[in-house]
């Protein structure tokens, strides 16, 4: 009994995953949860930003760790073409 219930399971969970759409990964499109967040400070400034200024404007606190860690997923926007680093440190919205 214990094989013919895991066979009904995996039946079942076969027939649920073909019912699934496809999912495709958009390059342009964040991964990580504070991304859009992010996407949103930079809608909002007029200039460019540093890491420290996003930080804060995200409401984090001004510790090294938040900054790095800010400063890394400004880098991984850069990378997925979202942002730009005019200057060194440095981010904009890519026009």
């Amino acid at each position: 009994t214990h094989l013919e219930h895991l066979a009904i399971t995996r039946k079942t969970a076969t027939v649920l995953v073909d019912r699934l759409p496809a999912q495709t990964s958009a390059p342009d499109r964040p991964e990580h949860p504070d991304h859009p967040r992010i996407l949103t400070v930079f809608n909002e400034a007029t200039d460019s930003l540093r890491a420290r200024e996003v930080c804060e404007a995200l409401g984090h606190e001004l510790l090294p760790k938040n900054i790095e860690g800010t400063r890394a997923k400004l880098k991984r926007l850069v990378k997925l073409d979202v942002l730009t680093e005019v200057d060194a440190g440095s981010f904009t919205r890519k026009q």
